[in-house]
């Protein structure tokens, strides 16, 4: 055990300590880790860091960090790490500043034992298991991943940290206080709160069948937009991930409410939907979704493609087909290949014209195009 001077403080029947942990103790107890669905090396987002005054190992930074789809911290930012690096080295050299004067918060993946000192029942000795990454950054990850990284130049042994720390919270408790905290304080990314609601920040089937169905078209290989959506809000993807959630949620709405019980069904399969229903789409306009001069693989024409979803379903319903079947979808979409066509989405053409309109009136206009060309 580590004992670490600390302060029992309760509100609304909830404990939780005030500690003092050093540079050392950060280096054996903290956890790092984000959000990520690969197992693999997620690289971290915010440039290369290339102008900075002291050498950061990457590669080592990266090692340290663990990812997890059952995290909630978004992707390390490498601007960040560097301005706080430089910041660290300058409160060392001049020896006037603190460098970290505010609490970070932490998450104890169990109870702790706090021992009083002497006549104050708040005060007393925090007794921490030795073991790596008992404790998990909940707000506070870039100031820990830089002061761990001063480590590998400066003895960070003596520089003490202050900690909030709880041992009391549940993990839906743990990812409700962080999107509590980071949602509006540090504007949160839309699109990494999207990857958090629905199962992990409350219970909501519509919100994480939505989730599923963007993570499948942006990570199975087979789907027409692998690689295209950007999860998290970082990557290489050119789609966001918010306002195709959006539209999902509301494809969701007006399926149940026209259909009812068949509504349920449809969303136990619209994964499978979805990947047909992109892969005919995919079909009809082929050289404009290959071509480089064309604007259909982008967030409003996307858009707009799901925003007609509800038309679609019902027409393959009048057919009495299955809507997730490929070739029941292909029938319906059939007639957009020469109705709109290719050139409907001509970068500099009509595409660029319509656009003059305004978002909101480009998503509309092509989905009234689409609706008014399917085959019923």
């Amino acid at each position: 055990m580590i004992a670490v001077p600390a302060m029992r403080v309760r509100q609304f029947g909830v404990d939780f300590y005030q500690a003092v942990l050093t540079g050392s103790d950060v280096e054996k107890l903290v956890q790092f880790e984000v959000l990520s669905y690969d197992a693999g090396v997620v690289p971290m987002s915010g440039g290369s860091g290339k102008k900075r005054k002291a050498a950061i190992n990457w590669e080592l930074l990266e090692k340290r960090i663990a990812r997890s789809a059952e995290a909630y911290q978004r992707p390390v930012i490498r601007k960040k790490i560097v301005e706080l690096i430089d910041y660290y080295n300058q409160c060392a050299e001049a020896g006037n500043l603190p460098a970290v004067p505010g609490a970070v918060l932490l998450v104890a993946d169990r109870r702790l034992e706090f021992e009083r000192s002497g006549g104050n029942r708040a005060l007393g000795m925090l007794q921490l298991p030795t073991e790596q990454g008992v404790l998990r950054a909940l707000d506070g990850q870039h100031r820990l991943l830089a002061l761990h990284q001063l480590g590998e130049t400066r003895p960070i042994s003596d520089v003490q940290v202050p900690a909030v720390i709880f041992d009391t919270l549940a993990p839906d408790q743990a990812v409700e206080l962080f999107v509590t905290i980071n949602a509006k304080h540090t504007k949160l990314n839309p699109s990494h709160l999207i990857s958090l609601a629905g199962r992990r920040l409350y219970p909501d089937k519509v919100l994480a069948a939505g989730h599923d169905i963007i993570r499948a078209l942006s990570e199975d290989m087979t789907s027409p937009l692998h690689g295209d959506i950007k999860l998290f809000g970082v990557g290489r993807g050119k789609v966001a991930q918010a306002p195709l959630a959006e539209e999902l949620r509301n494809i969701f709405t007006s399926v149940q409410a026209l259909s009812g019980r068949e509504g349920d069904r449809f969303l136990d399969n619209a994964k499978r939907f979805f990947l047909n229903y992109f892969k005919q789409v995919e079909r009809v306009f082929d050289k404009a979704w290959h071509g480089r001069k064309y604007s259909i693989r982008t967030g409003m024409a996307l858009r707009a493609f799901l925003r007609v979803v509800p038309d679609v379903i019902a027409a393959i319903k009048a057919n009495r087909r299955d809507p997730a079947d490929a070739n029941a979808i292909r029938e319906v979409i059939a007639p957009w290949g020469e109705t709109i066509g290719d050139s409907r989405f001509e970068t500099e053409g009509e595409w660029r014209q319509k656009l003059a309109g305004g978002t909101s009136s480009t998503v509309d206009q092509l989905a009234r195009e689409l609706r008014a060309a399917l085959r019923r």
